[in-house]
């Protein structure tokens, strides 16, 4: 007799979300369990509740407010999706014996290193978005034993408003883009970590895991990359001061405990650009 996976992802409507949405719904290996607003993951009663009615075997958390201005504006609501929401999940996951999978970010860094960061530095977040993911982050750690947290970066993919798509409007309207050449990390695919975390699914791993695109670059390289590979000129990029996007200077992730595991490989972020963009003009990414 098989043994079906539930897989409840919170925050399905999101770009990762739709990603591992469409991954899990095509292996029949998994019963796909997706909520979005309808389980607000800040709400413990809504969380507590769709837990114990579902009772997943694995939770993956997709929700958060990502928008980093927003989080500066709104702190307190920040700390109550980022943190409080994580909270949440890492009770519910805890009850019932669930593995929980908590998406996090390069915004834990405060941006003023100058080499590739790993799993065993410390975080030191300087915005209120960093500050109320790194305070999810140790409430998993806190609240449940078995939990891994996942550090991305850059993340772009169908199924929200990316920077992706904002290159691309910005390019056919004939606008020039404005965006920093000393702001460094590595652009992350939605199906490329998604990849990742299905395999996450189904192995004995926990703790900490940077899961980014290999190889670096900065946010008006990525631009120009985007756009070379969409048929625009690159020459509407100009370059503007990091401190104008509010987001670290420096995050690029090493995924140390990724390659000293031999556990997963993640592809170069050219090669998982080229084939989010190849697969989106094809209509497959609706």
């Amino acid at each position: 007799m098989s043994i079906t996976t539930r897989v409840w992802i919170a925050g399905a409507g999101g770009r990762l979300g739709s990603a591992l949405c469409r991954r899990f719904d095509r292996n029949t290996g998994f019963r796909l369990l997706a909520s979005d607003l309808d389980v607000r993951v800040e709400d413990s009663f809504q969380v507590g509740h769709f837990a114990d009615l579902n009772h997943p075997d694995v939770i993956i958390n997709c929700a958060g407010l990502t928008d980093v201005r927003a989080c500066e504006r709104q702190p307190e609501e920040a700390y109550k999706v980022n943190a409080i929401g994580a909270r949440n999940l890492a009770v519910a996951a805890r009850r019932i014996d669930a593995k929980l999978i908590q998406l996090s970010t390069d915004d834990v860094f405060d941006g003023a290193a100058s080499s590739a960061l790993c799993e065993f530095d410390d975080a030191h977040p300087a915005t209120m978005y960093g500050k109320s993911k790194y305070a999810g982050e140790k409430l998993v750690r806190e609240l449940t034993d078995k939990h891994v947290i996942v550090r991305s970066s850059w993340l772009y993919g169908a199924g929200a408003d990316d920077f992706v798509d904002q290159v691309l409007q910005a390019a056919a309207r004939g606008e020039t883009v404005r965006l920093p050449e000393d702001e460094i990390s590595s652009p992350t695919s939605a199906d490329a970590l998604a990849g990742f975390i299905e395999y996450l699914v189904g192995a004995r791993e926990y703790g900490l895991y940077h899961a980014s695109c290999e190889g670096a670059c900065s946010r008006a390289e990525f631009a120009r990359e985007i756009l070379r590979l969409s048929g625009f000129a690159d020459s509407v990029v100009e370059p503007a001061a990091a401190d104008e996007t509010l987001r670290p200077r420096f995050t690029l992730l090493d995924n140390m405990m990724m390659r000293i595991t031999g556990i997963y490989h993640m592809p170069d972020w050219r090669e998982a650009l080229g084939m989010y963009l190849s697969e989106r003009n094809a209509g497959g990414l609706a």
